[in-house]
């Protein structure tokens, strides 16, 4: 396994978008001394139009496990417009889930874990493996699929 995040990235043919700029009043990131907390994302195609859908509706699992990871890439790039170098990530300390889900719809863990895995992928075991809420919502900004923000630990300068 390569070395750097970004090797990762290269590595698994995964190139991270641009650093999406915010959908109402809110700074998509903030450092406090050494956390860095980011504000939910939610998942875009490479055209920036949204992926939407509700879980146990008109949105399989496996759907919502993809519109995860893709955030999971948007999370990364806002970390990395912030810090400039995604190897400054001591560790991913809390993610915070939540899928637009009927009522009845269960899987919300299955779903959060396509943004959960590629962190770890990409950032390897010990610093991506993190603890984690995943929530259903009834629904949520633009009729997204899932919305997902995350805190992390940064090393110092």
């Amino acid at each position: 396994m390569s070395n750097t995040p970004e090797d990762r990235l290269s590595g698994l043919g995964l190139v991270l978008p641009p650093a999406p700029d915010p959908l109402a009043r809110y700074r998509p990131a903030r450092l406090v001394d050494r956390i860095l907390y980011l504000s939910g994302q939610i998942p875009r195609r490479s055209d920036g139009s949204f992926i939407t859908g509700c879980l146990g509706s008109d949105t399989t699992v496996e759907e919502g496990y993809d519109a995860a990871r893709n955030v999971a890439l948007q999370l990364l790039s806002v970390a990395k417009s912030v810090l400039g170098d995604l190897s400054r990530i001591e560790m991913v300390v809390k993610v915070t889930g939540m899928v637009n889900a009927t009522p009845d719809f269960l899987d919300h863990a299955r779903v959060v874990n396509g943004c959960s895995d590629l962190l770890i992928e990409i950032l390897g075991e010990s610093v991506g493996s993190h603890t984690r809420s995943a929530v259903g919502m009834g629904s949520l900004p633009f009729g997204a699929s899932v919305e997902i923000e995350a805190i992390f630990a940064v090393k110092g300068n």
